[in-house]
């Protein structure tokens, strides 16, 4: 929020200061408050007891004079502003420096309870909090805070402030017990951390001080000291060291016999604790970078950023994941019977995790996966609701809750949860409409000047035609919102996951519950201005495959309810007509089509005639699949003819017109170059009679050419990235109709992100004979003489080998560094090696065992490292 809005916010006046300082205000119709009566009155009263009044100006200039309120201070400004926007580190930390600055506790509460409730368990601004209590009339409260923050903490700053607390007000020889017990109770908590060393240490300290009168006290403090000492040598303590140092100093004072053999025993363990602490050390490194200066005396609270998922985040999210799996890994080697002590090990580890990286719900998710694994599943349930409540628009987290509550038969509550988890996403859509509409003016100005509302929404060009075949039924009457939100790229991709939500709900619903709550969910989807097509489309299909009667005619008047609203959406069209051909509805499918094709402009039309056109081919007779053809030349000229006539004879994938006849098959199979100026002829003679009948078409103008057409083979192992529009049905049957890219790709090229025009197959055709041309006078310079270029084209293609491929660079590297003997002079030294060159890529997709690698070993892995995918 700017400066200015912020200004405005806080010079709001009331309607009472508006009439206080303007004369001229004529107030409410509606009768005074008593209220006001009585200052009037009282008024009225002291201007007869000075004997005098005083003329309206005059009283206009006293209260003009007089302020109404006090400005609010910076504190207050920087508190609403972070209300409104509570993830903010940086404004925290400021109101921290502010309510310090000026020293009133009860600001101080304030700040820091609003803090702990957006950032919980944060131990430095726990303990900032906690140094404000620490006075004799204070301690009740600082104790109470104690209660509440040590409960869920595994910090162990927090702890040793806590220690150091009960060791301050438990002084005298006979509270030696309670700190002891304060000792063991931490311990407990956070003795397994790396950082807890200085506690260890502490203890044993404070164990050695205490005093004795008896033998029998004597020996039960050394074996209270062996104990401690024997427990803190086999974790990875940074002390660790240290400890082991001292213990065998211990032991040896007291008998050297028995020490012997005690170390003996508890070497493997220290050990093994030292090799963990070494690789502890290399995982936590990244994992807690030094937090930044702070800019006032007081030190900076980390407080975790919300993610932007760039590189660093991502990296650092993959680290944290890379420590946490190693940590479940058991490295310290825990047996059967310590397994509690791994499981409090790793608990405080997730927890750690949690309150770092408090704002990615996959370290929360991957927390209670391993809870719930470890049998705990209330406390799995703890940790998805806290998740949920550190991020509540986490998809993940409110489908996990839901799941986990819809196992425990506890449908109420995964109600209640879909319904929040909608309004909190819903509200963000709102939001974000209003930031899209702000940034972009709702109105503009055409060429003659008028002012032209642009945010209307857009009809769905559907609102003139017939209703079609298919009878609308009266449950499906109405819809609750007409209008229809703007189409922005963000906006869309969020109202595509808010309908994702609704889908989930209704799934829920018809599984847990039954097709009433079902409809009953979907009623209330139909009311939602931002629920988008794939919701009716779920819907629709769900009441296909689980209504057995009558689910069908149910189907399509949802279909054609949706229709009404979403007819200007070419994907839903699609999935409506795949639909009533995956149920034979041949007349059904025929008038939708028919009504729908002239709704669109030829470019955005091109999937819907494709479609019609393979269902046609395939099931139609011979007249109409003509007639058809007829009628998209007509649409679109560009097309050649052998395009239609081949796709007619296709069959799943298999194109025998462009593999045999066009030699698609032939040009793959050729090698990409043999430096031959007769076989770059023909190769350049073959391709320019290929892209006379046929071409690529609808290739986006910035995808760069390739050399070779993909033989028709190849394109089928690959697959395409295109949806098939065609809803999926009851059972696969052998005759039901192929993908729509795979009879398509062959005559129209790689893969489109969106409907081109029919003039791409012109762009398309030049590009590919301007690469070959370009091929060609790259060639000229490196031309062959007459013989070998005889003997290279007798080579056979490089796609029949499958032996071993050598590096050739690496080969002469090597014979280049070779350091031959010689009798007459000194063998010079080898130069410095140049970086290995990577090995060749096999272009050819026929068979054979893959090159072996030859370069240096590269450890485990080959050398590479996976990365982390989104």
């Amino acid at each position: 929020m700017s400066e200015e809005q912020q200004d405005s916010i806080v010079n709001i006046e009331t309607p009472t200061e508006i009439a206080t300082n303007d004369t001229e205000y004529i107030g409410d119709k509606t009768q005074p408050t008593e209220e006001i009566l009585n200052a009037l009155n009282a008024l009225n009263q002291t201007t007869a007891q000075n004997g005098h009044e005083q003329s309206p100006a005059q009283q206009g200039n006293i209260k003009q004079d007089t302020p109404s309120q006090e400005a609010p201070s910076e504190w207050h400004v920087l508190r609403e502003k972070l209300r409104e926007q509570p993830h903010d580190p940086d404004g925290w930390n400021k109101l921290v420096d502010l309510a310090e600055t000026r020293g009133e506790i009860e600001q101080i509460k304030q700040t820091y309870e609003a803090l702990l409730e957006v950032y919980p368990n944060t131990s430095s601004a726990q303990i900032a909090y906690l140094n404000h209590f620490l006075s004799p009339g204070l301690f009740p409260y600082a104790e109470e805070l104690f209660r509440r923050f040590l409960r869920s903490s595994p910090l162990v700053d927090l702890w040793k402030f806590y220690l150091t607390y009960v060791r301050r007000v438990n002084t005298s020889p006979a509270s030696r017990e309670a700190v002891s017990k304060a000792y063991e109770f931490a311990l407990s908590r956070i003795g397994q951390d790396k950082d807890s060393g200085d506690i260890w240490g502490d203890y044993i300290q404070f164990l050695k001080a205490g005093e004795t009168t008896t033998t029998w006290e004597e020996q039960q403090k050394m074996d209270s000291l062996r104990k401690v000492y024997h427990r803190a040598v086999q974790i990875p303590l940074e002390n660790v060291e240290r400890l082991w140092s001292e213990l065998e100093t211990f032991e040896n004072s007291l008998n050297k016999i028995t020490a012997k053999k005690f170390m003996s025993d508890l070497s493997p363990s220290y050990m093994q604790a030292r090799t963990v602490l070494r690789q502890l050390q290399r995982h936590l490194g990244p994992l807690f970078p030094p937090p930044p200066a702070s800019s006032s005396t007081r030190p900076h609270l980390y407080l975790p950023p919300t993610p932007t998922f760039n590189a660093a985040e991502r990296a650092l999210v993959g680290a944290w994941k890379t420590y946490l799996k190693w940590e479940e890994s058991n490295p310290l080697e825990f047996e059967d019977k310590d397994k509690a002590t791994l499981i409090s090990r790793i608990q405080g580890v997730y927890r750690k995790a949690a309150i770092r990286m408090r704002f990615y719900a996959e370290i929360w998710y991957m927390a209670f996966v391993w809870t719930n694994s470890m049998g705990k599943p209330e406390e799995a349930l703890n940790i998805l609701k806290s998740g949920m409540e550190a991020n509540p628009t986490s998809f993940l987290l409110h489908f996990a809750y839901c799941e986990l509550q819809e196992s425990r038969k506890e449908h109420a509550e995964v109600t209640a949860t879909f319904d929040k988890f909608l309004d909190v996403l819903r509200a963000e859509l709102d939001e974000l409409e209003i930031r899209v509409n702000s940034a972009n003016s709702s109105f503009t100005s055409d060429g003659s000047g008028r002012v032209v509302h642009t945010g209307a929404p857009a009809g769905n060009g559907l609102g003139s035609l017939e209703a079609g075949t298919i009878s609308n039924n009266s449950s499906f009457a109405t819809q609750a919102c007409d209008e229809k939100p703007p189409k922005v790229k963000e906006l869309s991709d969020r109202r595509q996951e808010y309908g994702v939500v609704w889908i989930m709900y209704i799934r829920f619903a018809r599984r847990a519950l039954d097709l009433k709550a079902f409809r009953s969910v979907f009623a209330k989807a139909r009311r939602d201005r931002w629920t988008p097509w794939e919701v009716y489309e779920a819907a629709a299909l769900m009441e296909y495959h689980c209504n057995k009667d009558g689910g069908t005619g149910v189907a399509s008047r949802i279909f054609e309810k949706g229709l009404e609203t979403y007819g200007d959406e070419i994907e839903f069209v699609l999935r409506y007509l795949g639909f009533l051909i995956s149920v034979n509805d041949e007349n059904n499918a025929r008038a939708l089509f028919e009504r729908v094709i002239t709704a669109f402009s030829p470019e955005r039309a091109r999937p819907l005639w494709e479609r019609w056109a393979r269902y046609e081919y395939q099931y139609g007779d011979l007249e109409a699949a003509q007639k058809l053809e007829k009628r998209i030349a007509e649409v679109y000229p560009s097309d050649p003819p052998i395009k239609r006539f081949a796709q007619r004879h296709t069959y799943l994938g298999t194109d025998a017109i462009a593999a045999r006849d066009l030699g698609f098959a032939m040009a793959a199979r050729q090698p990409a170059a043999l430096g031959s100026t007769s076989t770059l002829n023909s190769i350049e003679k073959r391709t320019d009679s290929l892209f006379s009948l046929t071409s690529a078409s609808h290739m986006p103008t910035s995808q760069p050419p390739v050399k070779r057409t993909s033989s028709p083979d190849y394109k089928r192992r690959e697959g395409s990235a295109r949806p098939d529009f065609g809803p999926p049905s009851k059972r696969q049957r052998p005759s039901s109709p192929p993908p729509r890219d795979r009879d398509r790709e062959r005559w129209e090229g790689p893969p489109r992100r969106r409907f081109g025009s029919p003039a791409g197959w012109e762009r398309e055709r030049d590009r590919e004979l301007q690469h070959v041309k370009k091929d060609r006078e790259d060639d000229k310079a490196s031309t062959l003489p007459t013989v070998i270029s005889w003997f290279v084209g007798q080579l056979p293609s490089p796609a029949s080998f499958d032996g071993p491929v050598f590096r050739t660079d690496d080969l002469m590297m090597l014979l280049r560094n070779a350091v031959i003997p010689s009798a007459t002079r000194r063998a010079t030294p080898p130069p410095t090696p140049l970086p290995p060159v990577p090995p060749p890529v096999r272009t050819s997709t026929g068979g054979g065992r893959p090159p072996p690698d030859y370069g240096p070993y590269q450890g485990p892995g080959g050398g590479t490292r996976g990365g982390r995918r989104y």
